[in-house]
């Protein structure tokens, strides 16, 4: 992979300016300050994104470099893989992901992964390589290659890790230390007391131990819900026979009702033939009275007396003829004369009298005749009465049998699916349900008492059994927590063996390939005064001496430490990826004399011939070596 040019618009001191790489080897020339370092942090920072995390700075890239005046904070990368395809990256770095185009400048940004937190991960796909590690590897700067006599160890270990493990940063040793220093603070050990898995291991003890006592109690709880079943079904079972004859008797009861209503009826009825009776008797009574033959009397005797006057009347009339015609009396003519006025004044006398008589009797015969009237019609009313209560009494029966039959079929329906059929036809046999409802009810009774004192029961057991609930809960969260102890035990064990493999593996292959190729590397720098590099576990990097000594690479040098990282840095860049990535040094020499600068640029130009290589540097050292050596290079000015 090679870089072809730079167009950067704005970039923190940067603007309007445009680079174009060698494919080979270029030096960037400026003085402090001119913006090497600006440059070189636009490279990675096109191909991975700027970051706006400070990632332990006092300020993030994204700050650093965001222009002060002007708004296209942006730029343009292209470069070549080894396949020969071309690719141009274009960034607005306020954005998150780039524009990426290929050789015929069309748009393939969406062919790439974007994750959420980096973005696009193009120049991944392509070369496999992350930004850590491009950093770490192919990325060699002023502060990683200067160092202090007091840093001296800190630079072995790194060198000691790149061997072991392939990173500067990853210490086998630590990492194991490291593991088991959390599995013991984050996990604990049989041997350990304070640590959560023995705390959680007691807990869980005791959690069992008091879930045990309390279970119990969920046994007593199951039993007394068992029976306020029982007790419930019982209960319903008699509230239904209970409300079954209830509905019963009040049916008898207005069975009875009815009944009386009947016989009221009958009774009414039967009064009125005992009244009809009597009113008949009286009739016959009246008719049976004398005032009849009084009343015959009086007309007898009126007759006799108009016979009696018409005799007399007749007598005097012819005793006056007899009188006018023989005797010729005068006196018998007074005498005849006072006899008509006194037998006119008797017959008027004893007329009047049967008169009265008559009168009399005539206004008893009105009576009696009235009183005859009223009793027929006492008795056709009260005959009335019978016959209307005949009717009525024949109707309620009718009514009475199918309203009584069918309410009793009613409510037999009703308690169908709740009583037994052979209970049911045993309650409508009972004349008088209210033995059997005072039976009921007591049983009724007992049972809620009892049911009552069940529920109290379970009341008092109920906080225990809320306890093992909670307790429960707590031992399931302790299991859950104990699983994942256990779970991360196994997860740290299984890193552990993986990193030992991995170790191991690393120990057998790459570790010799880098141990031989960082050997030929100081070979070369040092003229051959180093010329065996070995890997120890216990004592790390140790290098073979010019007299077939072994001496420990902490030993060495400030500087001997110097180009024995730098070397192995440089071993490295051949193994990252399937593309041969560039080199980029930054600074990287300042502390390198004449001598070793030659070396090590004589080395680069020799072993990395197919690799781009950029050089940022403040001096002419490198441009007058190369020029000593016929090196070729582009010559980029800042």
């Amino acid at each position: 992979m090679k870089i072809n040019q730079l167009k950067i618009n704005q970039y923190g001191k940067l603007k309007e300016k445009q680079i174009e790489f060698s494919p080979t080897f270029n030096i960037v020339y400026g003085k402090n300050e001119a913006g090497k370092s600006t440059l070189l942090s636009f490279i990675v920072n096109c191909l991975y994104g700027i970051s706006k995390n400070k990632k332990g700075k006092e300020i993030s890239d994204f700050e650093r470099y965001l222009p002060w005046s002007g708004d296209d904070f942006s730029g343009k990368l292209e470069y070549e893989l080894d396949n020969k395809e071309k690719y141009e990256i274009f960034r607005e770095f306020k954005k998150r992901n780039p524009k990426i185009y290929n050789g015929n400048k069309e748009d393939i940004s969406k062919q790439f992964n974007i994750d959420k937190n980096k973005g696009s991960e193009f120049f991944y796909e392509q070369t496999k390589i992350d930004e850590a590690l491009f950093l770490s590897t192919v990325v060699v700067n002023q502060q990683e290659v200067k160092l202090e006599k007091q840093e001296q160890n800190i630079l072995v270990q790194k060198i000691a890790n790149l061997v072991g493990t392939g990173e500067d940063n990853v210490s086998f040793k630590r990492a194991i230390e490291r593991i088991n220093r959390r599995k013991l603070e984050e996990i604990g050990t049989d041997k350990s007391r304070e640590k959560p898995i023995n705390i959680i291991g007691r807990e869980i003890q005791k959690l069992t131990e008091e879930k045990q006592e309390l279970k119990k109690y969920e046994n007593v709880k199951y039993e007394i819900e068992e029976k306020k079943s029982l007790l419930r079904d019982e209960i319903e079972k008699l509230e239904n026979e209970n409300n079954f004859l209830k509905e019963i008797k009040l049916v008898n009861e207005n069975e009875k009702i009815e009944n009386e209503k009947i016989k009221m009826k009958i009774n009414m009825k039967n009064e009125n033939d005992k009244k009809i009776e009597n009113l008949k008797s009286e009739k016959e009574e009246l008719n049976k009275n004398n005032i009849f033959e009084k009343n015959k009397k009086i007309k007898l005797e009126k007759n006799k007396l108009n016979k009696k006057i018409i005799i007399i009347f007749f007598i005097i009339l012819l005793i006056n003829i007899l009188q006018f015609l023989i005797i010729k009396n005068k006196i018998f003519n007074y005498i005849f004369l006072l006899t008509v006025p006194t037998v006119l004044i008797f017959y008027l006398f004893s007329k009047n009298k049967i008169k009265n008589k008559n009168n009399k009797i005539k206004k008893e015969l009105e009576k009696i005749n009235e009183q005859k009237n009223n009793l027929n019609n006492e008795i056709n009313l009260l005959e009335k009465n019978n016959s209307e209560l005949e009717k009525e009494i024949k109707q309620l029966n009718q009514n009475f049998i199918l309203k009584i039959n069918l309410e009793k079929e009613k409510i037999k329906n009703k308690f169908s699916n709740r009583i037994q059929e052979t209970k049911i036809n045993n309650f409508l046999k009972l004349e008088n349900p209210n033995f059997e409802i005072q039976n009921i009810e007591n049983k009724l009774n007992n049972k809620k008492i009892e049911l009552h004192t069940l529920d109290i029961e379970y009341k008092n057991i109920e906080p225990k059994l809320e306890n093992l609930v909670n307790l429960e809960e707590k031992l399931v969260n302790y299991n859950e927590e104990m699983l994942t102890l256990k779970n991360l035990d196994n997860s740290i064990n299984l890193a552990k063996e993986i990193l030992t493999n991995a170790y191991e593996k690393m120990k057998n292959t790459v570790t010799p390939k880098f141990t031989k190729e960082l050997s030929e590397t100081i070979s070369q720098i040092t003229n051959g005064k180093y010329n065996n590099i070995q890997f120890h576990d216990q004592e790390g990097i140790v290098v073979e001496l010019e007299n077939g000594n072994y001496m420990p690479a902490s030993r060495l040098s400030v500087g001997m430490i110097d180009q024995l990282y730098l070397s192995l840095r440089l071993s490295m860049a051949g193994e990252l990826s399937e593309e041969k990535m560039p080199i980029i040094l930054d600074e990287a020499f300042a502390y390198f004399d004449k001598e070793r600068l030659k070396n090590i640029l004589t080395y680069l130009f020799d072993k990395f011939k197919n690799h781009q290589i950029i050089i940022f540097t403040c001096t002419n050292r490198e441009k007058e070596i190369l020029d000593e050596i016929n090196g070729n290079y582009k010559m980029i000015k800042m």
